[in-house]
């Protein structure tokens, strides 16, 4: 994979910064010419506040980049997998999605739902991941925060097909037009779903297509760890964090517009285990074949600058931002992290396509988060007031 910024190729599309579309099968929308809000310089910064702390590793056995959880020093270096998944109702329960380490919760065209993009580890083994929709590129921009191969299923061409078909991004596309190296192999149709929610895949398919285009399997020189972990055998100290037990990302209304208030998304905090138990759509949110609720050790709500980018109201989201003075008191860069029944708030910060968004507190310290799983709600900064949070 090439060293070069995604903000070129972002340059070569209609619009500065991330954004969304319908699976691409149309004629390329025209978009308006309505303000934007630039993404920051493309160039990394040589000290980012936290950025040292973040990236050190003293823990005694090898430990993963995505969970902190003990692992080989071969499975510590393999790149995840992010595959895009569906998640209107029709396309519910997903499969295998109870195996991801990481999970990336955005609003799709319109904020009428989300979609997701959960991050595997160790996924040749996987049997079957579904259900499989389209690209947008603001989820591309988060895996490339954590150098993971990107597997899809359809793209909004005009928005996301110049950054798929450059060699900054490794991905594996089941795509019938726009993508300049497809592979289809690696994609399946269940017979007892309808399209276009019936799309799955594997990691032996995935595999293939990986080795066919010659990805590497293991990390960059360029990955940097996104995470900041408690120390082993202890848990994370926020004797400040405000208690917050339940959250809901989109509020308790449905029809609000910020796409997870239609999801009836929540998560609700288990003291006896640690772990944050996710509903949505009225019930528990399970995966498919296991029949077990999802549940992770972090949720983290990630604030950002969003707006239609056309008539069709596809999405843009800014996921690039800068540490700056009283940073933490504006809604463009502002993060809450929920670990230990806590709420930690401050902001979030990324300078560069091959860097992660580092959560920083007020001083500008990385938010510990508790070992294990971690779910991250892009939240519409516009949107902000929709968020409830509970005791």
């Amino acid at each position: 994979m090439k060293k070069i910024s995604l903000f070129i190729a972002a340059a070569c599309m209609a619009a500065a910064f991330c954004a969304c579309g319908k699976q691409e099968v149309e004629e390329t929308p025209v978009v308006p010419e309505t303000e934007t809000v630039q993404t920051p310089g493309s160039t990394v910064q040589e000290s980012l506040p936290g950025e040292s702390e973040s990236i050190a590793q003293e823990d005694p056995v090898p430990t993963s980049y995505l969970t902190g959880l003990e692992c080989t020093e071969q499975q510590r270096q393999q790149r995840p997998m992010a595959v895009m998944l569906n998640n209107i109702k029709a396309g519910c329960p997903q499969a295998g999605i109870g195996q991801a380490s990481v999970i990336f919760e955005a609003p799709m065209e319109g904020a009428d739902v989300t979609r997701l993009m959960p991050l595997f580890e160790n996924w040749q083994d996987l049997e079957t991941i579904g259900y499989v929709r389209s690209s947008r590129d603001y989820f591309v921009y988060e895996a490339l925060e954590f150098d993971a191969i990107y597997a899809h299923f359809g793209q909004a061409t005009p928005y996301v097909g110049a950054m798929l078909n450059s060699d900054a991004v490794d991905n594996i596309s089941g795509a019938t037009a726009g993508i300049d190296k497809p592979f289809h192999k690696a994609f399946l149709r269940s017979d007892d779903r309808k399209a276009p929610h019936n799309v799955y895949s594997n990691g032996e398919s995935l595999l293939e297509g990986a080795e066919k285009f010659g990805y590497s399997l293991t990390y960059h020189d360029t990955h940097k760890p996104k995470f900041t972990f408690a120390p082993m055998g202890k848990k994370a100290e926020h004797a400040d964090g405000e208690d917050v037990t339940v959250l809901y990302p989109g509020g308790k209304s449905t029809g609000v517009g910020n796409g997870y208030s239609n999801v009836q998304a929540r998560f609700e905090y288990n003291a006896e285990d640690g772990k944050y138990y996710r509903y949505q759509y009225g019930d528990k949110h399970i995966d498919e074949i296991t029949g077990e609720q999802l549940a992770v050790e972090n949720v983290i709500f990630q604030y950002c600058h969003g707006e239609f980018r056309d008539d069709k109201k596809y999405m843009a989201f800014n996921m690039h931002g800068g540490w700056e003075e009283g940073a933490a008191q504006t809604g463009n860069y502002k993060a809450q992290v929920f670990t230990g029944g806590k709420m930690v708030e401050g902001i979030w910060s990324r300078y560069a396509d091959t860097d992660p968004a580092y959560y920083l507190d007020k001083d500008g310290n990385p938010i510990t988060l508790n070992r294990g799983k971690t779910w991250i709600c892009l939240i519409w900064g516009e949107r902000a007031d929709d968020v409830v949070l509970e005791k």
